[in-house]
């Protein structure tokens, strides 16, 4: 189950998690000031705005930390970290918020303690939650339509990537193709589609058969199937709409061409612009004394200069100068062939080891978000020389200059470092789900996890 917000889709079982974690700080706050607080002069529409603010603030906090990440390696210890963290970070802007409020002297202290009990509560149950075996809140039926390698890899991904589906079986195409998946799950050709759809309940149905042509996939029956209120979806939809990502080896030009989205209308553009301008005036004032210090480092230890320009691709494939804090040696590329920098590379000075880790040497960046050359969030732009070579062999490579590059981005947030043509091939997958489905809550979607990033000290080299 999904839901579909200003053009993200967000899950079903996270959306529940967030609809839980609200109301658990809210209901919590009411009932304890209608059962304890009971003969207090308290105004319940003061309580109830303070409760779901206060709710807002926890579910901002904990989405930074990746509490609502579905897949996660993190040890019960981590979480619990992230939950102090999470109290921390919330109590003192929730306390401001508090004061701000009219509330009367005589019932504070007990209003003060009740929102504690909620927050506790509330983070007490996420710990849980987040290391609990996966269970669905609603179990999807679903049924592949193929035997191929196409239809393995989505049972695999599925398996992999989503716990709330389960996979009924595997329905042969009419022209039988050579079998890859699980003897036991092929599903017998003796009734009808729509027969077998209706026997075993299924709820979608995904058409995994990388050839279509020669009445490979029976359009009528497939037709039949949605018109009795199946869901069916193609190769692409279904990795866009469950993994975040548009695969290369499931698309297709017309896709492109047709299918919804990939649209940089005006509206789109300014709504944009302006967040980028607010978020990054916000961003320099708050870590500029971080930025001096940095400068002074950099300084101490390898002299000047303190940043590094370079040229990368941006927008429609115009050249601009990236800037960020030097983090390597001043002779890092002295042959003049660029190189991706690697794990443990041993070009980077000591203070460019721990600047990479916690992205502090992206921060310069911040300018080129103000004069327009990037984005908050976008593809992040690479140097033309890779740029040539990756647009030869990675099909569909120049589509990620369709926006402004970023200082973050969905693939940065979704993959690790990529130092080589095959990771580039991946991360483009989640470059084009961004530049198809960009909007203002994915921007903010995935710079509450990029916190996370930086704080697991993941993904830079």
């Amino acid at each position: 189950m999904t839901t579909s917000v200003m053009g993200h889709t967000l899950r079903g079982d996270t959306l529940l998690q967030i609809v839980f974690d609200f109301g658990f700080v809210v209901v919590g706050m009411l009932t304890a000031v209608l059962w304890v607080g009971n003969g207090l002069p308290v105004d319940l529409a003061v309580i109830a705005t303070y409760s779901a603010l206060l709710a807002l603030i926890m579910l901002a906090v904990n989405g930074w930390l990746g509490f609502y990440q579905r897949i996660h390696s993190r040890t019960v210890e981590d979480t619990r970290a992230r939950a102090v963290l999470s109290l921390h970070l919330s109590v003192p802007i929730a306390y401001i918020v508090f004061v701000m409020l009219p509330i009367a002297d005589v019932n504070r202290q007990f209003l003060e303690i009740s929102g504690m009990a909620a927050i506790f509560g509330m983070l007490s149950n996420r710990v849980m939650a987040s290391h609990r075996r996966n269970r669905a809140y609603v179990s999807r039926r679903l049924l592949i339509f193929g035997c191929g390698a196409e239809a393995a890899a989505v049972a695999a991904s599925l398996s992999q990537e989503d716990p709330t589906v389960s996979v009924v079986g595997f329905y042969p195409g009419p022209i039988p193709e050579e079998i890859s998946v699980p003897r036991d799950k092929l599903l017998a050709r003796d009734r009808t589609l729509l027969d077998k759809v209706q026997e075993l309940k299924v709820d979608e149905i995904v058409v995994a058969v990388g050839e279509r042509r020669g009445g490979r996939v029976p359009l009528r029956e497939l037709l039949d199937c949605r018109l009795a209120g199946t869901l069916v979806m193609d190769l692409s939809d279904h990795y866009e709409r469950w993994l975040g990502q548009i695969r290369l080896d499931a698309l297709r030009a017309g896709w492109l061409i047709f299918g919804e989205g990939f649209r940089q209308g005006l509206d789109r553009t300014l709504v944009k612009r302006i967040f980028d301008i607010l978020a990054a005036t916000v961003l320099l004032l708050l870590f500029a004394p971080l930025m001096l210090v940095t400068a002074i480092l950099i300084v101490i230890e390898d002299g000047f200069p303190i940043l590094y320009r370079q040229e990368r691709v941006g927008f429609n494939g115009r050249l601009f100068n990236v800037i960020k804090f030097r983090s390597m040696r001043r002779d890092a590329e002295k042959d003049g062939k660029p190189r991706w920098a690697t794990k443990n590379d041993d070009r980077v000075t000591r203070i460019g080891k721990i600047i990479r880790k916690l992205r502090i040497d992206e921060l310069p960046q911040l300018f080129s978000v103000l004069a327009g050359h990037m984005s908050m969030v976008g593809p992040r732009p690479e140097r033309a020389f890779f740029v040539d070579q990756l647009t030869r062999e990675i099909p569909f490579y120049a589509v990620r200059h369709s926006v402004k590059p970023g200082v973050t981005g969905w693939a940065q947030v979704r993959y690790h470092y990529g130092a080589s043509v095959d990771d580039a091939a991946q991360k483009l997958q989640y470059d084009l789900y961004y530049v198809k489905n960009h909007s203002l809550l994915l921007d903010m979607v995935i710079l509450f996890e990029t916190v996370g990033v930086v704080v697991g000290g993941k993904g830079a080299q």
